[in-house]
């Protein structure tokens, strides 16, 4: 098996983990699709080119991914009680996900919710620190909402449809899209292997960049605005008010990683590190006084090189977890 289908693999594995932990609004149990199944459909989905006036479409599994535009169906042949679909675009994508038709008993206790990012472990992406909502505003149910709201956004690349129905031939169909973000904040990458350039415009906000493999990040580019160099040195890099921090970890909530390093210096690179965990973020703390931007590229760390950072009481902290 090749490094990115390995690092794919390992990526929905962790999809299949979510599913079978703990939500706030869904408890998701053992479903029957295989990770070898998400993993064909994901890499086939990410392959695809189809022209723009073809319309693509699909029945939805209870557990599934889509990466790919389209008109989706699900109809349930028996009781399906703890399903989720992910949803996920390009970096400077946000997702848009509408109801073309809903046959569904709300009153007999089916439900379908559209998440804004990711629920994996019971873990949010983006965490409710990043995130400009408040939780509960980051569900959107359509028992409560369908009729008036029929088409749902997210705030980043990535979104979540929960559902659960009770009687066979109950179902349901959305269309996926993506619009462009001018200024992405809080993504999550499809690859392993990639650059990014993330830029916060003079905004009071907090943008992570999750890469959900172990990899080397290398930044080229942090230019931070003007700062006091006398506050910087004597309340480090948080409390500068900007700031980048390396954050690695086996979750999806940055607020529960290991900060690996912090960056609050402008400078033109390359500095680099890799970081052995199942999760790795770049994440830029902004006060919206300057325009803040970081760029950087990342790669797929190899097994031999995940076993020689074994010992190492820094690059090794989730090996050891």
């Amino acid at each position: 098996m090749s490094g990115t289908s390995r690092a794919q693999l390992c990526f929905l594995l962790l999809s299949v983990t979510a599913l079978r932990g703990h939500a706030r609004f869904l408890d998701i149990q053992d479903n029957e699709i295989s990770p070898e199944g998400l993993l064909s459909l994901l890499s086939s989905e990410l392959k695809r080119e189809l022209p723009e006036e073809f319309v693509y479409s699909r029945a939805l599994r209870c557990l599934d991914m889509v990466a790919v535009e389209g008109q989706f169906t699900f109809t349930a042949e028996r009781p399906q009680l703890n399903c989720a679909v992910f949803f996920i675009g390009e970096p400077s994508d946000i997702i848009s996900v509408e109801y073309d038709s809903v046959n569904i008993d709300c009153r007999g206790g089916d439900f379908i919710k559209v998440f804004d990012g990711w629920v994996m472990k019971g873990e949010k992406f983006p965490s409710t620190q990043d995130h400009p909502l408040p939780l509960y505003k980051r569900y959107s149910d359509y028992c409560d909402t369908g009729v008036t709201r029929p088409i749902v956004r997210s705030s980043q690349n990535v979104a979540m449809l929960f559902f659960r129905l009770h009687q066979s031939g109950s179902s349901f169909t959305v269309t996926f899209r993506k619009l462009i973000n001018p200024f992405p904040c809080n993504v999550v990458s499809q690859t392993p292997e990639g650059s990014f350039t993330m830029i916060i415009p003079q905004q009071h906000r907090n943008c992570s960049f999750s890469i959900i493999y172990p990899v080397e990040i290398q930044i080229g580019e942090l230019n931070l605005g003007q700062h006091n160099d006398l506050k910087r040195s004597i309340l480090g890099c948080p409390g500068s008010g900007d700031f980048v921090e390396l954050l690695g970890g086996n979750g999806m909530d940055t607020s529960k990683m290991y900060p690996m390093a912090d960056l609050c210096y402008s400078f033109n690179g390359p500095a680099q590190m890799k970081v052995g965990c199942d999760n790795t973020v770049v994440r830029m703390v902004s006060s919206g006084k300057f325009i803040n931007r970081v760029s950087f590229q990342y790669r797929l760390l190899g097994h031999q090189e995940l076993q020689q950072m074994k010992g190492n009481s820094i690059e090794d902290v989730c090996l050891r977890a």
